[in-house]
């Protein structure tokens, strides 16, 4: 009998904590840097554009659009059930991209359509609760 790996999760750093944590809420929380009026992701101390390390919380709509994905056709460890599994990066509304997943929906191309509206929704794994993305209901696509 083969041991199936569980699926990796990220480890908080101090830097990323608020993250998680907002996650486990089911909030999309970044820092926001007012100093160059952007958001910052990855989270870390200081704002990569201007430097400041004056950064603001700030929860996120959690509404998006699908920018760019792969399909994986070969299993990393803790996927062998998951296979075909798109990677997803996800444009924000308030525009930062983050790497995700799509869930809720064929990991096709046929599927996976460029540009198509997303919302975050959340998916608990190990110790921390990673943001994911479903379309986004027909009625709130806009």
């Amino acid at each position: 009998m083969t041991s199936r790996a569980a699926k990796p999760a990220p480890a908080p750093t101090p830097e990323t904590a608020e993250y998680w944590r907002a996650a486990e809420r089911g909030e999309l929380r970044l820092p926001y840097c007012a100093g160059c009026d952007a958001y910052v992701f990855y989270p870390r101390g200081a704002c990569p554009t201007c430097w400041s390390t004056e950064l603001t919380w700030t929860t996120l709509s959690g509404r998006g659009r699908l920018h760019s994905y792969l399909i994986s056709h070969i299993a990393a460890p803790g996927f062998e059930q998951d296979v075909p599994y798109a990677i997803a990066i996800v444009e924000l509304e308030e525009g930062p991209r983050l790497m995700s997943s799509v869930r809720g929906i064929a990991q096709t191309p046929e599927a996976l359509v460029l540009d198509m509206p997303l919302v975050v929704d959340f998916e608990p794994r190990g110790d921390v609760t990673l943001p994911v993305f479903r379309p986004a209901p027909v009625d709130a696509r806009g």
